[in-house]
């Protein structure tokens, strides 16, 4: 199917109506943007709760309507305008869209990535750049972690360097599941995984499958690992600073006496709290530092595993 988009400019008191009215009428999708961009007259608006919303519209508006090359575009546009109360419709001009296999286009941006030593990250359109690595193929989809934010990049390599054969793992705020598989993949036998979203917890579940990884994902409700008492000889969190601090005594809980915690998702400005936060059961230390972001770890020792 060929596509026309469709461009014209409305005023602020009827871009809304007449942006409805244009998907009522058959467009595929409206897109609306400030008419004065890279202009002086350009604004910023942030559309905060409560706002007054005539403060925080842009007074001209740019509106990008999809609609296919097969439909009447005057048509379109003129029974947009009469719905939305316009005594005659807007000028426009069309623009055609170029045809392209656009699931190829998407694809064409997501290439293998090589994390620390021997680790690919590899989509699974694209063909393995190695036979001697370890290869965790993951798709871009719904759930944080596709390896390549320096928050998972610091993590993996953390886990490659750490990981011996046998041991247990918990990734806790698991997102795609993309840790706790390299985990598996890199000698753990047992590995869980616990997110808050259920849809991370489905994704990381479908590419723990995906990688013939034997992986048990939990929300919290459902991890049976609380009541248990379960303990690991590693613990990974990869998430934000603010719950990293909140969870530190769940999450220091979940160590073995000499099990290894790394952090993840906190700014080398935040280093200092996360570091206070977790000193009642362990010391942390920095890891290593990606683009303005820290990875802190550290071992919990006996005694402390006591107090």
């Amino acid at each position: 199917m060929s596509w026309n988009e469709v461009v014209l400019e409305v005023d602020y008191t009827q871009t809304v109506l007449f942006s409805d009215a244009l998907l009522a009428a058959g467009a595929m999708a409206v897109t609306v943007e400030d008419a004065n961009e890279g202009t002086d007259a350009e604004r910023p608006i942030f559309g905060e709760p409560g706002a007054d919303s005539e403060e925080h519209v842009w007074q001209r508006s740019r509106v990008i309507a999809l609609i296919s090359a097969d439909i009447d575009t005057n048509a379109i546009i003129s029974l947009a305008a009469g719905e939305s109360g316009m005594e005659t419709p807007p000028p426009f001009l069309v623009r055609e869209v170029p045809q392209k296999d656009w699931v190829r286009e998407t694809q064409a941006q997501f290439d293998p990535i090589h994390i620390g030593k021997n680790i690919w990250v590899v989509p699974s359109w694209h063909e393995t750049p190695t036979s001697n690595g370890i290869v965790l193929e993951l798709d871009p989809g719904l759930a944080f972690g596709t390896g390549s934010h320096p928050t998972t990049r610091l993590c993996l390599e953390w886990l490659e360097e750490n990981v011996s054969p046998g041991q247990s793992v918990l990734d806790y705020g698991c997102g795609s599941g993309i840790l706790a598989i390299a985990a598996f993949k890199l000698g753990a036998a047992a590995v869980d995984g616990v997110d808050i979203d259920q849809q991370a917890v489905i994704t990381a579940g479908e590419n723990a499958a995906e990688n013939q990884c034997d992986i048990a994902f939990y929300l919290p409700g459902n991890y049976p690992g609380e009541a248990e008492n379960r303990q690991y000889d590693i613990v990974v969190a990869n998430i934000l600073s603010g719950p990293l601090q909140q969870l530190a005594q769940t999450i220091a809980s979940r160590l073995k006496p000499g099990g290894k915690l790394v952090l993840s998702g906190i700014l080398d400005w935040q280093e200092k709290e996360v570091i206070s936060a977790y000193s009642p059961w362990l010391a942390l230390s920095p890891y290593h530092y990606l683009d303005g972001w820290v990875a802190l770890s550290g071992t919990l020792a006996e005694k402390e595993k006591q107090a």
